[in-house]
């Protein structure tokens, strides 16, 4: 096995590499948190979490607060064990 081996591809990106690391140390962030976090446009945001809803590393919730819309996104196992494995194949690749 080489040292590069579990690099995901799919965190590649710097947006959704943000999306899982705040993703990863709390339960749940809506749309607007992330946007504020990782300070993308609403269509830039959408589509990395899009990518990682697709791999099924995010889970979406939607819900209406009165009568107003609300997305909160959730990591999933997978998505929380995939990264997990990325981030240590960096580490590794590092030292």
């Amino acid at each position: 096995m080489g040292i590069i081996d579990n690099i995901n591809k799919l965190y590649d990106h710097r947006v959704r590499l943000g999306i899982m690391s705040v993703l990863t140390v709390n339960d749940a962030a809506d749309f607007n948190r992330l946007k504020e976090l990782l300070n993308v446009t609403d269509g830039n945001l959408a589509s990395h979490l899009k990518a990682l809803e697709k791999a099924e590393y995010i889970a979406v919730e939607k819900s209406f607060i009165g009568r107003k819309p609300h997305t909160n996104y959730k990591a999933t196992k997978i998505g929380k064990l995939e990264f997990k494995k990325h981030i240590e194949a960096l580490e590794k690749l590092i030292n």
